[in-house]
């Protein structure tokens, strides 16, 4: 029993050590405070952006077509039949209504509440809301051979002393390894279908404002005709913020069965979402619902 008890006590000895020299060499002081929730800009501290209340990819420009996208023939016509698809009533190129992510670059419209969360191997932004949080490695770790494709995809980051201060201030990322679908916002601006989505930003804190946190993000993919650069911006709301829970799946009343989306009523039937859809097949029904 004292043979255990010595080995218990050298564990835990060693544990405790392990996490003294990990709290040591994080230093939290070399890097922005980032704490706090945050919410999506634009405002007025920039000139010329609109505070909009729209989930568009350049928050400086209006909704859809406003967007002016630079897609390439192909995509553009896409677009327009996506558009057409929302305005009969259909989801277009989006998924979220299933509550799958929206996946990159969507996700860094924050249309949720968002934190930053900076650890010694990788800085985390949690957005309340789908699957939408990122995880991105600081560890200097270099890319896979192989990425797990997935929505949000794979993002590698560096933090660096722009002006030699000693101290963090812009963190550099790059994202890739992606599936489909995915689209550059709520208006299904669309990305290309073989997902080799290219997304690099630089984030960091306004130098006169520090509750005004940037992010320059250029996308780079083959339904564009060059890269699409924009400016975001993310208001820190409060440092001891009300966080509510957020679950997509309560009371969604979209059903997906096949192809098409219907909906449930309030009354707990199935019905159409576009003039003329069809309804499902009843073929393993062996009589009709009363």
């Amino acid at each position: 029993m004292a043979y255990q008890g010595a080995i218990g006590a050298s564990v835990l000895a060693a544990a405790l050590l392990i996490t003294t020299v990990a709290s040591q060499a994080f230093d939290e002081t070399k890097y922005p405070d980032l704490k706090g929730q945050w919410r999506r800009g634009p405002n007025a501290d920039i000139p010329g952006v609109l505070r909009g209340r729209f989930n568009t990819f350049d928050p400086t420009k209006g909704w859809g077509p406003a967007q002016q996208a630079p897609l390439t023939a192909e995509y553009q016509a896409r677009f327009a039949a996506n558009l057409a698809d929302q305005e009969a009533g259909g989801q277009g190129v989006g998924v979220t209504y299933t509550c799958a992510s929206p996946g990159m670059p969507r996700v860094i419209n924050a249309y949720g509440p968002t934190e930053f969360v900076v650890t010694p191997g990788a800085t985390h932004i949690l957005v309340d809301n789908i699957h939408d949080s990122r995880r991105i490695f600081t560890d200097g770790r270099d890319w896979p051979k192989e990425i797990m494709p997935s929505l949000i995809g794979y993002s590698i980051g560096r933090w660096i002393d722009t002006d030699g201060d000693g101290k963090y201030d812009v963190l550099e990322v790059e994202t890739r390894g992606f599936r489909g679908p995915r689209a550059f916002d709520a208006s299904g601006i669309p990305l290309h279908d073989d997902n080799q989505t290219i997304v690099k930003e630089r984030i960091y804190l306004d130098k006169n404002n520090p509750n005004l946190l940037l992010d320059d993000v250029t996308v780079i993919d083959h339904a564009l005709t060059h890269p699409w650069t924009v400016l975001k911006s993310y208001r820190r709301e409060s440092t001891q913020p009300v966080w509510i829970e957020s679950i997509c799946a309560e009371s969604n009343n979209h059903v997906q069965i096949g192809n098409e989306n219907y909906m449930l009523s309030g009354d707990g039937y199935l019905m159409p979402t576009k003039k003329g859809q069809r309804p499902p097949d009843l073929k393993y029904f062996t009589g009709a619902g009363r």
